[in-house]
Order: structure tokens, then C-alpha cells, then sequence
């Protein structure tokens, strides 16, 4: 008998035996791949549905219904994959610059069966040129500090759209980030503070507002070299 059900439940969350299903091959299936290759450090099982599962699907919520949705810096699926689980209305485009993470993406979605998932093998500076402002959303998660974040983010989002940006502490990240909203065309609608079993999660939705300018975001690396 898994715990990811009692869990979820613990944290307020009830799931389908159809979606505990999901999330069992996805844990296992995780912790067998991750054997060759690195994709967390998180291996033990109540780690895996509580610090990526229930963590990954605290964002849904600012999602609007039937969404599309990029996952910028997918990494092993957090949190686009777990949120798909439990919304299945939502279509989901997986980017990530390692083409191991894409090839291990591309093998769980199959294996999981779900549908409207593509794993896509792009940097983000590359990517906002082919996808930009094609998304009614974003979500990313661990990747970057919040100012890098949002230049490597928002050209994905249409305006009138939304960002999830998963942080443990963004206050000083937020008052950081000032310049780069006001550059990139975004303002923090709102944030939101959550104790995930002791541990301090914030998420931090932003709203697209304008356009972004087609200068961002910029190459060789200075979003994160020389943030906004």
C-alpha cells in the first residue's frame, strides 16, 4: 500500500485511485532511471511524493482551465507532470536543454499515457524564439533566481497570461526583480506562503501585462550573468 494517497490527503489533497496509479509508476520509474542517470537527489519514497509530488501541484490552482502551458526547465517532469496527473484539461510543453532529461520525458509520458504532453530538447533563449507569447501559462521550478527567471519566462507567455514561479523564500528575490518586470512586461499579482510539512514554499504568480521586447531574452548566457 503506497503512502502518496495518505500523503496527499495528510496535505488537505484527495487523488483518484486512477491518479495514486500514475503517481506509483512515476515514483518508480523515477528511482529506477535515476540509477544511470542523475535526475534527482531525492530517492526515498515519501521524499519523492512529498518534496516533488505534492510540492509540483501546489501551483495548479492559478492555472485557468484547459490551458496551454509551458514547463521551463522541466528538469524530471517538476512540476508540469504531477500537475498534468491531476489536470488533465491542461496541455503541457516540457522544455529542458539536456536531451537525457528530454529522452527520459518523452519515456514517462508514454509509459504514464498521458496525452497533450511534448517534451521539447531547447534552450529557453532558443525556444522563445520559435514559442513566444504562444502560452496561456508558464510554471518553472527550481531553475534560476527570480529576476533570471522572468527573462528566461515570461517571452513565452501571451499577455493577459500567468507565470508560477515555485520559490522556498522569494521576498528579497521579488523586491530584486522590479526592473525585470517592468522590462519584460509583467507585475506579481500575487504570492502565496505555504508550510509543506515544515518546509516554507512560496509561489509568486505573476501576470503578464505587455508585450516583451524582442531583445529578451538575451544570449551567451547574461540573464544569468548579469540579471535585470
Amino acid at each position: 500500500m503506497s503512502d502518496i494517497k495518505d500523503i496527499f490527503s495528510e496535505a488537505g489533497r484527495e487523488i483518484s485511485e486512477e491518479q495514486e496509479r500514475r503517481f506509483l509508476l512515476y515514483r518508480d520509474y523515477l528511482k529506477e532511471y535515476n540509477e544511470k542517470v542523475n535526475l534527482t537527489a531525492i530517492t526515498d519514497d515519501r521524499g519523492i511524493a512529498v518534496k516533488h509530488f505534492l510540492d509540483s501541484v501546489l501551483g495548479e490552482k492559478f492555472l485557468p482551465e484547459k490551458a496551454s502551458v509551458i514547463d521551463v526547465g522541466s528538469g524530471a517532469g517538476f512540476p508540469a507532470i504531477p500537475i498534468k496527473i491531476l489536470r488533465p484539461d491542461l496541455s503541457f510543453t516540457l522544455l529542458d536543454s539536456l536531451n537525457k532529461r528530454i529522452v527520459f520525458l518523452q519515456s514517462l509520458v508514454d509509459r504514464l499515457s498521458l496525452k497533450e504532453v511534448t517534451p521539447v530538447h531547447m534552450r529557453a533563449e532558443e525556444g522563445a524564439k520559435v514559442y513566444r507569447e504562444k502560452f496561456d501559462a508558464a510554471v518553472a521550478r527550481a531553475v534560476a533566481p527570480l529576476p533570471t527567471l522572468l527573462e528566461y519566462v515570461l517571452p513565452f507567455v501571451r499577455v493577459g497570461g500567468v507565470f508560477v514561479a515555485y520559490k522556498s523564500d522569494a521576498t528579497g528575490e521579488i523586491d530584486a526583480s522590479k526592473r525585470a518586470l517592468k522590462e519584460l512586461g509583467g507585475r506579481v499579482r500575487e504570492t502565496e506562503e505555504i508550510s509543506l510539512f515544515g518546509d516554507k514554499r512560496t509561489l509568486v504568480i505573476v501576470e503578464k501585462t505587455e508585450k516583451t521586447p524582442h531583445r529578451y531574452p538575451r544570449l551567451q548566457n547574461k540573464p544569468r550573468i548579469s540579471p535585470l
